[in-house]
C-alpha cells in the first residue's frame, strides 16, 4: 500500500512561511519536559493574578491549537480547512465549570455549532463534553451506585433533560454528534446515559456517538457488551475511537486509592487494542459508524487497508478520520487528498476558559514519545522543500 503520509507539500499546504515557524518554534518548546512544566506554572500563575499574557497566548499557542474565542471566530478556518477537502468540529473546550447556568450556556453553544452543521458541509458534526452538561461529581456519584439525594437527583434530572435536547434536535437536523470521553471514575454514568440516547436516536443510523479510550484494557470487552444490547434492542452504535487523554491522572489516582490501574500496561498494549476496536467495528460495519481519532500513522494506514480489503469506498460516510487542530496535519491533509472523509477537532471559547484544554495538549505531545520529534521533522522537511524550490 502506498505511503501517502510523508507529503509534507500536502501536510503544509495551508501554512504560510511564518506560520510553518511558529509551528517549529512552539514544537521545539513543547519538546522539551521541563520547559512544559515552567511554562504550564508560569500561565496558570499569570492568568490567576489577571495579567495582561492573553494577548502572547493567542499569538502564539492559542492561535495554534485553536480555531478562536468564539464559533463565528472559527469560521473563516473552517472555510479555509475545507479548501483542501478538511472536514471541521467545532469543540466549545471550555473546563472545568460547575455551575447550573454554565451547563446552560453549554448546551445552547453545542445547540449553535448543530445549525452550523445543519447549514455547513464542512462542519459534518457537533460535540460536547458530558461535564460540560452537568457536575464531575454527579457523574462519579452514580458511576459508583452511590443513591443521589433528592437535590442530586432533581440536579441529574436536568444533566439527562440537556444530553436528551442536544440528542434530539442532533437527530431531528441529521447532524452526527460526538460525545466525548473524560476520566475513567466519573465515565461509566456517561456510558449509561449516551447508551440511552443511542437507543433512543440511533434507530435508522448512527446519530449519536459515544468514545473510547483505548488506554483502558476494559473497553473491548465493553464495546462487545454494547454491542450485544444494540442488536437485541435494534440500534445502530456510533463510536469514537481514541487512545486517550487522561493517563497520569488515571495512574496517579489508582495509585493513591490502591486500586489496580485501569490503562493498558504498555503502549504496544495500547496500540494493539486501538486496532482491535477498529478491526471489530468494522467486522460490523453495518450495524455501526466509525470516527477513527489518532494521530497515529500504523492505525491510520491499517484502517485505509482494511477499507481497501473490504472494498469500502474512501468516502463512504460510515468511516471518518479525525486529529485535532494544530497537530498531525501530514495525516489530515493527506488523507483529504486522498479522498478519506477526515475531520480536524477546532477547539475554541475565551483564551483564559480553554487554558485547561491547551496545557493538556502540551503535556500530551511531551508525554507521547515520538509525537513531538515526528512534528519537528516534517516541519523541517517542508521547510527545507521551499528553501530549494
Amino acid at each position: 500500500m502506498e505511503k501517502i503520509f510523508n507529503n509534507t507539500e500536502n501536510a503544509f499546504v495551508l501554512k504560510n512561511d511564518t506560520e510553518l515557524d511558529r509551528a517549529y518554534f512552539l514544537f521545539k518548546m513543547i519538546a522539551s519536559e521541563p520547559l512544559v512544566r515552567i511554562g504550564t506554572a508560569v500561565t496558570n500563575f499569570a492568568i490567576k493574578a489577571h495579567l495582561p499574557v492573553e494577548g502572547l497566548i493567542r499569538a502564539t499557542v492559542f492561535d495554534h491549537f485553536c480555531g478562536g474565542v468564539n464559533e463565528a471566530d472559527c469560521l473563516p478556518v473552517v472555510d479555509k480547512l475545507f479548501t483542501k477537502g478538511v472536514s471541521s468540529v467545532l469543540d466549545y473546550s471550555v473546563e472545568g465549570k460547575e455551575e447550573e447556568a454554565q451547563f446552560d450556556a453549554a448546551l445552547e453553544m453545542t445547540l449553535k455549532t448543530i445549525h452550523f452543521a445543519e447549514e455547513k458541509q464542512s462542519i459534518p458534526f457537533a460535540v460536547f463534553k458530558p461535564t460540560g452538561f452537568g457536575r464531575f461529581e454527579l457523574y462519579e456519584k452514580l458511576g459508583m451506585k452511590q443513591t443521589l439525594n433528592s437535590q442530586e437527583q432533581a440536579e441529574w434530572d436536568r444533566v439527562v433533560a440537556r444530553f436528551d435536547k442536544v440528542c434530539r434536535i442532533a437527530h431531528d437536523k441529521n447532524v452526527a454528534l460526538l460525545i466525548d470521553a473524560e476520566e475513567s471514575w466519573m465515565q461509566d454514568a456517561a456510558d449509561d446515559l449516551v447508551a440511552e440516547m443511542m437507543k433512543k436516536y440511533n434507530k435508522e443510523k448512527a446519530i449519536v456517538f459515544n468514545t473510547l479510550q483505548m488506554y483502558r484494557h476494559d473497553r473491548l470487552d465493553y464495546l462487545k457488551k454494547l454491542h450485544e444490547v444494540a442488536e437485541a434492542e435494534g440500534f445502530y452504535i456510533g463510536m469514537k475511537i481514541v487512545r486517550g487523554a487522561y493517563m497520569e491522572k488515571e495512574h496517579k489516582r489508582a495509585e493513591e486509592k490502591g486500586y489496580p490501574t485501569p490503562i493498558c500496561a504498555t503502549k504496544q498494549a495500547t496500540d494493539d487494542n486501538y486496532d482491535a476496536a477498529i478491526a471489530y467495528m468494522m467486522q460490523h460495519l453495518d450495524k455501526m459508524a466509525i470516527f477513527a481519532g489518532t494521530h497515529n500513522e500504523e492505525s491510520s494506514y491499517a484502517l485505509i487497508e482494511m477499507m481497501l480489503r473490504k472494498g469500502i469506498e474512501k468516502n463512504d460516510l460510515r468511516i471518518w478520520f479525525g486529529q485535532l487542530y494544530g497537530m498531525s496535519d501530514n495525516i489530515s491533509f493527506n488523507l483529504a487528498a486522498n479522498g478519506y472523509n477526515v475531520a480536524k477537532y477546532l477547539p475554541f471559547g475565551p483564551v483564559r476558559d480553554v487554558m485547561p484544554y491547551l496545557i493538556r495538549r502540551a503535556e500530551e505531545n511531551t508525554s507521547v514519545a515520538g509525537q513531538t520529534s515526528r512534528e519537528l521533522s516534517l516541519i523541517k522537511a517542508e521547510r527545507d522543500r521551499r528553501k530549494g524550490r
